[in-house]
C-alpha cells in the first residue's frame, strides 16, 4: 500500500464528517494522527515513501492530516525549517531545498506555511507576484488560487483566472469533458469559491458531480479506476457546495481501498510475524 493512501482517505473521510456523514471514529482519528506524526523524517520533513528524502508535497499532506484529526508533530521548529529551506528568495517554493520553483509547488508551500502559521506577509507578496507571472495552465491557476486562500490573501489576477475557468463551461451548464468530467468540475467549482465569486449555474453542475460517481462509489480522472485522489477533489467541492454524494457507496470504496496496512520500519535485519489480524467493516 502507499504509504499516503491511508493519508489520503483520512482526508475524504474529513470531508465526509464535515457534511454530517459518519466516518472515523475518535479512536480511529487518534492512531491515524499517530501514523502520520511517526513518518516526520529528522530533517523535519516527510517523504512519500520510506526511506526517501523529504518532500514540500509530501510535508504539506502530513501537516494536514495531522491538523484535520487533532495529531501534532514530534518536531515543529524542524518541520519549519524544512518548509523554509524549500522557499527560494524573491520567488516561490521549490520541491526540495535547492531546488527550481514551480506554481503547484509554490501553492503547497503557502498551504504548508500556513499550516505552521509561518506565512508571513514578504513570503505572501513573493508568491503573489510569481503566480501572476507563472500561473497559465488550468491545473497552475487551480493550485494557486487553492494557496492564496489557504494564507487569506487575494490577487489581482483573480478577474483574469475566472475568464479563463468559465472558458472551460460547457452546454449543459456544467464543465469539462467526458470522462472525468467531474473530477475537472470539482476543480473549477472549487477555484470560484474560493475566489469567494459566484458559481452560475449551481444546479447543473452538482447534479454532474453527482452522476459522476461510479458503481464503486468513488470517482475518476479520467476513463482510468476510481482513486482517492479524484474522488477527494470532488468531494472537496461538494463540502464547500454544501452537498452530498451517494455517502454509503463511497465510505465502501474509501474503506476498500484505503484504510487497511500494516506497516514496520526499515533497520537490522529482522524476522516479523503477524498474528491474530481482524478486518472490521467499517459502517
Amino acid at each position: 500500500m502507499r504509504r499516503f493512501g491511508r493519508v489520503v482517505a483520512v482526508l475524504a473521510l474529513t470531508a465526509l464528517a464535515a457534511i454530517n456523514v459518519r466516518a472515523q471514529s475518535a479512536a480511529d482519528f487518534a492512531r491515524t494522527a499517530a501514523y502520520a506524526a511517526a513518518q516526520q523524517n529528522a530533517d523535519g520533513g516527510f517523504a512519500a515513501s520510506p526511506g526517501q528524502p523529504s518532500t514540500l508535497g509530501a510535508t504539506n499532506t502530513g501537516l494536514r492530516v495531522l491538523n484535520y484529526v487533532g495529531g501534532s508533530l514530534f518536531d515543529e521548529p524542524g518541520c519549519i525549517r524544512f518548509v523554509n529551506s524549500c522557499k527560494v528568495p524573491g520567488s516561490g517554493f521549490a520541491h526540495r531545498p535547492g531546488g527550481k520553483p514551480d506554481v503547484v509547488t509554490t501553492a503547497v508551500g503557502l498551504m504548508a506555511a500556513a499550516e505552521l502559521k509561518i506565512a508571513d506577509k514578504a513570503m505572501i507578496d513573493d508568491d503573489v507576484a510569481y503566480f501572476s507571472a507563472n500561473a497559465r495552465a488550468f491545473e497552475e491557476v487551480r493550485m494557486s488560487i487553492a494557496g492564496l486562500e489557504a494564507v487569506g490573501a487575494r490577487s489581482a489576477d483573480f478577474a483574469r483566472w475566472a475568464k479563463q475557468l468559465e472558458a472551460l463551461r460547457t452546454p449543459d451548464g456544467s464543465f469539462g469533458q467526458h470522462p472525468g468530467k467531474a473530477f475537472v468540475i470539482g476543480g473549477v467549482a472549487a477555484a470560484i469559491l474560493r475566489m469567494g465569486m459566484n458559481l452560475e449555474k449551481r444546479d447543473a453542475v452538482i447534479a454532474t458531480i453527482k452522476a459522476g460517481q461510479r458503481p464503486d462509489g468513488a470517482w475518476s480522472k479520467d476513463d482510468g479506476p476510481s482513486d482517492l485522489s479524484s474522488s477527494y477533489r470532488v468531494m472537496r467541492a461538494l463540502f464547500m457546495l454544501k452537498e452530498k454524494p451517494d455517502v454509503e457507496r463511497l465510505t465502501g470504496y474509501i474503506a476498500r481501498d484505503g484504510l487497511i496496512a500494516v506497516q514496520i520500519h526499515a533497520g537490522s535485519p529482522m524476522e516479523v510475524q503477524f498474528k491474530d489480524i481482524q478486518i472490521r467493516v467499517l459502517p
